[in-house]
């Protein structure tokens, strides 16, 4: 006889900065689960314990802890969202300042000496937390809301020259995804202004305005074609629309499924008011 999957009645989350968590704590207590949360050290937001049910802090590499902590509230199944600065691996003494746990300092050494790459520090971590029972699932699963959707998300119609960027822009970024450059491109007229790095979106869109003073220019934002929706999973929020707004950009351009839009319906609005095209692109 066939037996129906029991859902977990709690689920774990390891936390970084930013809003996410807490917008995917709501997510999950609103199904009628338990959030059990391990806030990593420095980087959660303040008013994230009181949106989950039990909270616990760690720090980045002490995965470890992370595990007990996990495994003591018996969960099977848990997240990893927000933000934790990738720059920061390349700080003096960094390793010092993490105090990195014994788990983790193996980690380092069998799997990610010589590879720090987003996706196979992904991996590493997600095998660790399976061997001990504990299986990291889809960080959208709770928050399907608030990914981008295709085609146009607000009133802000295309102008030609936009739909014309977009058209060139958008295999190339996806191009420069695949390869693990980075998830976003700024364009004006068929021109390449800036291709975001290590540094992030937002320096990118500081980067864009010195480069292109004369404003008008498009933001494209997508995962790469395999992406691991476990984690990483790229995000942009009002006050992305508003540093964009301020440099003079006029369009953002998102993978549709593939960007988490924090408050999605303000962000419209906020689209709308600021005069921005926001549209959602497949494959």
């Amino acid at each position: 006889m066939n037996r129906e999957h029991v859902l977990p009645m709690q689920i774990g989350m390891i936390a970084g900065s930013g809003m996410l968590p807490i917008l995917v704590a709501d997510g999950i207590r609103a199904t009628g689960r338990k959030v059990v949360c391990i806030g990593l050290r420095d980087q959660f937001d303040a008013a994230l314990p009181d949106h989950c049910d039990v909270f616990s802090t760690a720090g980045v590499l002490q995965i470890g802890k992370w595990i007990r902590i996990l495994r003591r509230a018996k969960i099977e199944e848990t997240v990893m969202v927000g933000r934790v600065g990738k720059a920061r691996m390349y700080e003096p003494f960094r390793v010092l300042r993490q105090l990195p746990d014994l788990r983790a300092a193996l980690l380092y050494y069998r799997r990610l000496r010589f590879d720090r790459r987003s996706h196979v520090l992904l991996s590493a971590v997600a095998d660790e937390l399976a061997t001990s029972g504990v299986r990291l699932i889809d960080s959208t699963t709770y928050i399907p809301e608030h990914l981008a959707t295709i085609g146009l998300m607000g009133k802000v119609k295309l102008t030609a020259v936009q739909q014309r960027d977009v058209d060139f822009a958008w295999p190339m970024l996806r191009s420069i995804a695949n390869l693990g450059v980075g998830q976003a491109i700024t364009v004006r007229e068929c021109d390449v202004i800036a291709v975001e790095a290590m540094e992030g979106t937002d320096a990118m869109i500081d980067r864009s305005a010195q480069l292109c003073r004369t404003g008008g220019w498009t933001l494209l934002k997508t995962a790469h074609d395999s992406h691991d929706m476990r984690a990483d999973v790229p995000t942009v929020g009002v006050p992305t629309l508003e540093r964009l707004a301020s440099a003079g950009g006029r369009m953002l351009v998102l993978g549709a499924g593939r960007v988490i839009m924090l408050e999605k319906p303000r962000m419209i609005e906020v689209a709308d008011r600021l005069g921005i095209a926001l549209l959602g692109v497949s494959k």
